[in-house]
């Protein structure tokens, strides 16, 4: 994968990533290496083993998240093939300095961004265009009996979700039933 540019532990946070392939343009369309491993681990620092590829697709106010795998956390690699979302990692590392500490980046099909996230971060995205289609690679296979999550709106987490900016209010977001019955960030860390 040909980097432009490779912005690491964004926020501040350690292992986060924001990448931006080059794109190659021209009057019949445009051409772009999404991922190769060897550029990949290059650029990154460390060598990072993908196993599964995932694909979905919503729409406008759907937000899928904040999720993570307990015992068998993944690395991520996500992107937007179409549309538009705002991506948001937290750290959940044990005895991390950043714990609790959040990012979001908006990813779409126009700015070819692609987000890293290590493991042991909560995961999740809001749909801001009418659809999105969005695609992820993840290092560990999924288990679902070992699925843990935080609500999205938590006070605590403070994540400043585009809302206002996109037409969208709390009365919009469209959640799994999973998702509406999350813990909170204060009763997820009382549980550990």
């Amino acid at each position: 994968m040909a980097i432009e540019k490779i912005e690491k532990d964004v926020n501040g946070i350690k292992g986060l990533a924001v990448i931006t392939p080059k794109v190659f343009g021209d009057a019949r369309g445009y051409f772009v290496e999404t991922y190769n491993k060897r550029d990949f681990d290059e650029a990154y620092g460390e060598e990072v083993i993908f196993v599964q590829d995932n694909q979905s697709s919503s729409t406008k106010g759907v937000l899928r998240g904040l999720h993570f795998q307990i015992n068998h956390p993944q690395d991520k690699l996500v992107r937007v093939l179409s549309g538009e979302v705002y991506d948001v990692a937290i750290d959940l590392r044990e005895g991390s300095p950043t714990f609790g500490k959040h990012f979001g980046v908006i990813l779409s099909a126009e700015n070819n961004k692609q987000f890293f996230i290590p493991k042991n971060f909560a995961h999740g995205f809001l749909v801001l265009s009418e659809t999105a289609e969005f695609a992820y690679k993840v290092t560990d296979f999924y288990h679902p009996n070992d699925e843990g999550g935080l609500m999205w709106n938590d006070a605590d987490l403070g994540v400043e979700w585009p809302l206002a900016e996109y037409g969208l209010t709390e009365a919009d977001i469209k959640l799994s039933d999973k998702d509406k019955v999350n813990p909170g960030f204060q009763e997820y860390c009382k549980g550990r």
